[in-house]
């Protein structure tokens, strides 16, 4: 029998307990430092706070996965990643007293000593639970026993790959080499414990918990892998080496088929919630703002270059989808036939097209590029779903259609009205795989925090108009 670890929340249930009995503490130290020997909870406001911080920490890690990885972390990562928890309860508790209106009632004191003492404890004990579990992981008596079976040709590098795994439940007895007689021999350290002709004989007569298999063919691999099952045995089936992926990875069902999944980017649904909850709250403010921008630019577009008002052109977005995106016209009506004479002067090294002083642009819509105000509309876009308010540019089909098979990775998630290349001066990036590098970026290291920073960011570079030329 296999025993499954934890997954989901109660794969880190010690360390929520042990915050929440933290957040408890420094608490109560904090409160005691600033009123005397007295507790917190005996004071009607400050019990409920007691209570209202647990429900923030608790929303924290659900959407953060705060303790993601957290084993492997050194002693700086550990600090960092307290630090923004600590940071991220202590601005969660202050919206709490803003929306309730109770700031007047809260020692500020008491808030900041509080904040302080729970970043330094939630690190000294965090580091000392992790000192437990990994004495723990390394104890030979708690660790079930493994026999690695593979070819020749594969045997060195994974027994190096499980080398460099330090914390793990389960210790490399021997190898076994099914297509050559190396019996005896010695292998990264490990011992070639039997040869295929005598494996199953070695298997009854030694303490084997668990086998992986790094098979040769399916069918060949799928009789050896049943008669282990057989016999009791624990079986994993190497899928692929997840360390020469740099995307993300999971096994799941697909159909009747176990495989592995890999991404350059696997999201919680959670998190994929949240984006779109903000992009439909972004997006509906964002269409009262183009409303309003409507009536000024209206009249200014159609008196100094007769036309429609808006422009839409279809565009490539996620994975080759393709949507039209709408625009405040902001050059004149023959734009589109006029850009084959200018390529010559595309400043843009690659598949875009970018020109200083373009002849194309009208003087006031020079004055709403500067300034983003020709994309207000593509929030349309973004409440459609075509779009998100952070994501990568999307391109025209004929950029598209040049594309070669790395660039299409930049397409791997809805496109944006801003993204990382956006805010990254873009009238200084004239080398288009500079900006598929800035995308891909994006993609791969996605987080709700870089959303909002960078729309922060956007803020700042549409209010200088900075980049926009």
């Amino acid at each position: 029998m296999y025993k499954k670890g934890p997954t989901g929340w109660m794969k880190h249930w010690d360390f929520t307990l042990l915050d929440i009995l933290i957040l408890q503490f420094a608490y109560t130290i904090a409160y005691m430092l600033r009123h005397g020997l007295i507790l917190p909870y005996s004071h009607q406001a400050y019990q409920r706070m007691a209570v209202i911080m647990v429900l923030i920490d608790l929303v924290i890690v659900f959407f953060t996965e705060a303790y993601n990885g957290i084993i492997h972390r050194t002693l700086g990562q550990e600090l960092k990643q307290c630090v923004v928890n600590g940071t991220e309860i202590f601005m969660g508790m202050n919206l709490y007293l803003i929306a309730t209106k109770q700031v007047e009632i809260f020692s500020r004191t008491v808030l900041f000593l509080f904040w302080g003492l729970l970043i330094i404890l939630l690190w000294i004990s965090r580091t000392i639970l992790k000192h437990v579990i990994r004495k723990r992981l390394r104890s030979t008596k708690r660790q079930s026993e493994m026999i690695v079976v593979t070819m020749d040709e594969y045997a060195e590098e994974i027994l190096k790959e499980f080398r460099r795994e330090p914390y793990r439940e389960f210790n490399i007895q021997g190898v076994v080499i099914i297509d050559r007689p190396r019996k005896g021999e010695t292998i990264c350290g490990t011992q070639v414990v039997a040869n295929a002709d005598d494996f199953f004989d070695y298997v009854k007569r030694n303490v084997v918990d668990e086998v992986f298999v790094n098979g040769n063919t399916r069918e060949s691999t799928e009789a050896f892998t049943q008669e282990l099952l057989e016999m009791g045995i624990t079986v994993h089936y190497n899928l692929v080496n997840q360390r020469k992926l740099v995307s993300d990875r999971m096994v799941q069902r697909c159909g009747s088929f176990l495989v592995l999944t890999a991404s350059m980017h696997i999201a919680s649904p959670s998190k994929l919630f949240l984006k779109r909850a903000m992009d439909i709250a972004g997006s509906l403010v964002g269409l009262l703002i183009t409303g309003v921008a409507y009536m000024i630019v209206a009249p200014v577009i159609r008196k100094q270059a007769p036309g429609p008002i808006f422009f839409s052109q279809e565009r490539v977005g996620q994975n080759g989808r393709r949507f039209k995106l709408y625009k405040f016209r902001s050059m004149y009506v023959d734009a589109e036939a006029r850009k084959a004479e200018l390529m010559e002067q595309n400043e843009m090294d690659g598949l875009m097209f970018k020109m200083k002083d373009d002849p194309r642009i009208f003087p006031f819509g020079k004055v709403m590029r500067k300034y983003s105000i020709d994309e207000l509309p593509q929030f349309w876009n973004v409440l459609k779903g075509d779009m998100s308010l952070v994501g990568t540019r999307p391109p025209t089909v004929d950029e598209f259609e040049q594309y070669d098979v790395h660039h299409k990775a930049r397409l791997g998630y809805k496109p944006g009205i801003t993204g990382l290349w956006q805010v990254s001066g873009r009238s200084d990036i004239t080398d288009f795989e500079e900006v598929v590098r800035l995308d891909t970026s994006y993609i791969t290291e996605w987080s709700l925090g870089l959303d909002f920073a960078i729309l922060v960011k956007t803020i700042q570079v549409v209010i200088s108009g900075k980049g926009s030329e």
